[in-house]
């Protein structure tokens, strides 16, 4: 039989799949531009601008177990365009919340838009797990977030040019504005973020029209009556799920991994004028930038070397080395620590995918609510980057990436603890449920 049809009929699917990575890549990093960005305009704390990933990665909790819903009700196909117009709606949100100027409603449109990531990333990320060989599951996933950071560079680079307007006026300067000079700041602060998310949702509703388009493979689609792929119900299916120590520990490694990468990225500007003194936000934001370089390179230079080392044990390693970086810069500070802190993305490039990948192994129906729980981990993301904010508040924001540093650790512990932990989920699992 010639399959050749068929692969060519793939490629598209594949294609417009990937480039999902690179378009939530770009989401999640405005943020960090974001956060230093809506300090400056509605004079906020390190804790209330912290509240700009407590609004998008609730959008990622309470949103993961209506998407695999609907992955299971309708498939893959159906959650990534329910999530891109979601994508789509929530960067339209920032046009009015600039013209009313109220920060609550940047963070409902931040809300909206990670509603739509939580579709994405909840139906991305296992679909390409899926598809091909088990064995190679976090290599695979590993290659395909490879474009992810693509999108992280992106996001920061479009937002130090046309987002950050780096005019940073003193306290003293503030003080002496009139009224309207200080709404004229304000309002030309607010306004900058108008035409970047203009052009994320364009993208994003095109991108929905091309998937709804697009013929995608049959596992991609609505399962057949009594496929085993479809998943089990909820109510069976989070009770198995729970009965397994290795996938728990994946669910919680991944918080604590979320909570470090946002918190880390979040602050890193603020970190940099913080321990260099008279550093603009625009150079701080070049720093961010070079990171996600080293994210990215991390991740190819990781997917590689999986082929000789043991995905776990390769992301122990890179934890074990973080925890030491993030030290360096909470107790070392300055320019030393800036470096160190820039570095922690190159060994935080493997985690993501290879916590999800094998948290995700063996778990046959399980694997589509399983997949939500970990996409609803996320709120790590929300959760450890408040606590860093009132951490810095009440003290500085070096002793802030403390949080990171036990995250990390925390992450090297499911590393290193990989095969035993199999071993255990094999023996306490029910019969039925592998």
């Amino acid at each position: 039989m010639d399959n050749s049809p068929p692969q060519r009929t793939a490629l598209a699917p594949l294609i417009l799949i990937v480039a999902l990575f690179f378009l939530w890549g770009v989401a999640n990093n405005l943020n960090d531009v974001l956060i230093p960005h809506l300090k400056k305009a509605f004079f906020l704390n390190d804790l209330q601008s912290g509240l700009v990933q407590m609004a998008f990665y609730l959008g990622y909790f309470f949103l993961a177990l209506p998407a695999s819903v609907v992955m299971r009700r309708w498939g893959y196909k159906a959650a990534v365009i329910v999530g891109l117009l979601l994508f789509g709606l929530g960067a339209l949100l920032f046009y009015p919340a600039a013209e009313v100027r109220q920060y609550s409603w940047f963070l409902a449109a931040l809300f909206v838009l990670a509603s739509g990531l939580a579709f994405l990333e909840t139906s991305a990320n296992p679909l390409i797990t899926v598809l091909g060989d088990p064995a190679k599951a976090e290599q695979r996933l590993n290659f395909a977030q490879a474009f992810n950071p693509l999108g992280s560079i992106t996001a920061v680079v479009v937002g130090r040019q046309f987002i950050l307007s780096g005019v940073e006026p003193t306290k003293a300067e503030f003080a002496a504005m009139t009224p309207a000079q200080l709404d004229a700041f304000q309002t030309a602060e607010a306004h900058s973020t108008q035409v970047p998310y203009l052009v994320i949702a364009g993208v994003v509703l095109a991108w929905a029209l091309l998937v709804a388009l697009t013929k995608f493979p049959h596992q991609a689609g609505r399962p057949d009556p009594g496929e085993t792929d479809a998943g089990l119900p909820a109510a069976q299916a989070i009770p198995a799920l729970l009965a397994r120590p290795r996938f728990l520990f994946g669910v919680a490694a991944q918080f604590f991994y979320v909570g470090a990468q946002v918190g880390v990225w979040s602050y890193m500007i603020r970190y940099a004028q913080h321990e260099v003194p008279g550093m603009g936000e625009k150079t701080a934001a070049a720093y961010l930038s070079w990171s996600l370089v080293g994210f990215m390179a991390g991740r190819f230079l990781g997917t590689a070397a999986m082929s000789r080392v043991r995905p776990a044990l390769l992301m122990g390693l890179f934890a074990a080395v973080n925890v030491g970086l993030t030290l360096t810069a909470a107790l070392v500070g300055g320019k030393t620590g800036l470096l160190a802190l820039a570095a922690t993305s190159v060994f935080m490039s493997i985690m993501f995918p290879t916590i999800f990948a094998g948290s995700l192994k063996g778990l046959g129906p399980l694997t589509k609510t399983g997949s939500s729980f970990l996409v609803m981990s996320i709120i790590g993301g929300a959760v450890l980057t408040a606590a860093m904010g009132a951490l810095s508040d009440a003290s500085a924001i070096n002793f802030a990436i403390l949080v990171p540093c036990a995250c990390f650790a925390v992450v090297g512990l499911f590393g290193f603890t990989a095969g035993r932990a199999t071993r255990e989920d094999l023996r306490t699992a029910p019969v039925g449920a592998h």
